[in-house]
């Protein structure tokens, strides 16, 4: 490889830092100002990048807002999704999906709490790509959720006729409750009351409630 094509692979680089570090702080301001609220001179500004790199990097605001709802993704599925995959099918696979979404919310992962339903109530009466990418992101967890129940089905440890759609709509109703509670008035038992009510729904579609804590 010659000078050129080290120089270029540095340019790359450099520009691929810059990225990962615009979406990072991105994804933040989103989660409490909106996706509306990003502004690609005022990241250059605050992360002291250049104008000119910064817009070579995103073409255009909906281009960073996009790219800002995929690295949000990337971070849900981190904070929420991986801890439980690594659990066998069933019903206790369902409750740690349930308590590590309590968590990201919680512990402000985001520091507007969850960055998808802060957007998602944004942009939903909205049409266009944003409207279109923040409606798939929220389908694919109801059906993630879906499937969790269905796979603790078939492992026998969920009824097998439960309504398995309004289950997972009473789950997610709970969990974004307890969101939208803490992140307006700046207070956290509304967790413990979402987990609680989460728990209890769960333990009556149990084939064995032993298989869930008693209390969260």
């Amino acid at each position: 490889m010659g000078v050129a094509g080290t120089q270029e692979d540095g340019r790359i680089a450099r520009g691929n830092q810059s990225r990962q570090l615009i979406l990072r702080r991105a994804v933040d301001i989103a989660s409490v100002d909106g996706l509306q609220g990003l502004s690609l001179g005022q990241l250059a500004n605050e992360l002291q990048l250049s104008k000119s790199g910064v817009f070579a990097l995103f073409g255009s605001k909906e281009d960073l807002q996009l790219a800002t709802i995929r690295a949000a993704i990337t971070v849900y599925l981190e904070h929420v999704v991986q801890p439980a995959r690594d659990l066998p099918s069933g019903v206790g696979r369902l409750w740690r999906l349930c308590t590590a979404w309590l968590t990201y919310s919680k512990e402000r992962v985001f520091p507007g709490g969850c960055f998808f339903f802060a957007v998602s109530a944004e942009y939903d009466a909205r049409e266009g790509k944003i409207h279109d990418t923040l409606a798939a992101a929220r389908t694919n967890w109801f059906t993630y959720l879906e499937q969790t129940v269905r796979e603790a089905q078939l492992a026998g440890e969920i009824d097998g006729d439960t309504d398995v759609p309004q289950l997972v709509f009473e789950i997610v109703a709970l969990l974004e409750m307890a969101n939208a509670e803490s992140v307006l008035h700046n207070e956290f038992t509304c967790y413990d009351k979402a987990a609680k009510a989460i728990l209890n729904r769960l333990r009556a579609v149990a084939t064995d409630p032993s298989l869930l804590p008693e209390t969260p």
